[in-house]
């Protein structure tokens, strides 16, 4: 699992359903919900 910082719980948590996406630049990156508080969370670099 992909681990993201919840600004909503201000901690680390495991993403709900993580999407592998891809910047502007190329770069990849990850986005998926909050398993508690259903928040967007967002990690850059896969």
């Amino acid at each position: 699992m992909v681990k993201a910082y919840c600004v909503k719980c201000k901690k680390s948590v495991e993403m709900k359903e993580p999407k592998k996406v891809k910047l502007k630049n190329g770069k990849p990156a990850t986005k998926g919900t909050c398993p508690k508080c259903s928040t967007k969370v967002f990690r850059i670099g896969g």
